[in-house]
């Protein structure tokens, strides 16, 4: 069966222009001129990959890009987001609300294929470590299980989504090495990179939200200033230490969280 493709786009000439390349690469599109029928049309066909529009009528495409995210029936598939507006804050706004990639308009058809090739190509591959014995999974506090791509993280479950989870996994291949940003795009999101690494910044915030102890001062995913990042995993006696660290960060947050919503 062909790949299914759902592009949410209110320009009608873009619409046909867009769905027309991806038929000819060998795609079934389905196609809605606004958030609200393109959220019912996600639910009825699950495709295997959004095209979203940021700006649609009635709700614009980062409200509609949440709740897909939060509906577990839509939470799984890739949105890529296609926008007229290509600044870093429009950029880091896309990526916060759950999109997995950005293209700016105007866009060369051809790079559209790739990203939507390469999107297809990661969530839906092999599960990691099936092809190759060589593959890192587990080391010290940290296991990644690619079937339900979660990471044990402390003897705890972290559900991740796809990006997180290849984003750890690429630096836990090199951990206690410098990963430079170039490499990760081109490992991660499969395509070679225009120097733009606002996309990494944002997914290693999130993943330092769900496995540091304080996210603002990371002890774990480090940057590397002008270089890249780097995974530093503790060892031996640390492990307990931090394991410590990480319940009393825990306990803090869920206190503040208590506190936040009986005020």
């Amino acid at each position: 069966m062909k790949p299914c493709i759902l592009l949410i786009e209110d320009d009608q000439d873009m619409r046909d222009l867009v769905s027309g390349h991806l038929e000819h690469s060998g795609f079934d599109v389905q196609k809605a001129g606004d958030g609200i029928k393109g959220q019912a049309l996600a639910l009825q066909y699950s495709p295997d990959l959004i095209l979203l529009d940021l700006m649609l009528p009635n709700v614009d495409g980062l409200t509609i890009c949440q709740r897909l995210r939060r509906d577990e029936r839509t939470a799984g598939i890739p949105i890529l987001m296609i926008t007229a507006l290509g600044g870093t804050k429009d950029k880091v706004s896309g990526f916060n609300s759950g999109a997995d990639d950005y293209l700016t308009k105007p866009f060369d058809l051809e790079e559209l294929a790739v990203r939507v090739k390469a999107l297809l190509r990661r969530t839906h591959r092999a599960p990691i470590g099936s092809s190759s014995h060589q593959e890192i999974l587990s080391f010290g506090p940290l296991t990644l299980v690619p079937e339900r791509f979660e990471a044990i993280w402390f003897d705890r479950a972290v559900r991740l989504t796809h990006l997180e989870f290849e984003l750890l996994h690429c630096l836990l291949q090199r951990h206690g090495q410098t990963v430079a940003p170039s490499l990760i795009l081109k490992e991660v999101w499969g395509y070679e990179p225009d120097d733009d690494i606002e996309t990494i910044r944002v997914h290693v915030r999130h993943l330092r939200t769900k496995l540091e102890p304080d996210p603002r001062k990371p002890r774990f995913i480090k940057t590397v200033y002008g270089a890249g990042y780097c995974l530093e995993l503790p060892t031996g006696g640390e492990i307990a230490i931090m394991q410590d660290v990480l319940a009393k960060a825990r306990e803090e947050r869920e206190k503040k969280k208590n506190e936040r919503e009986s005020a």
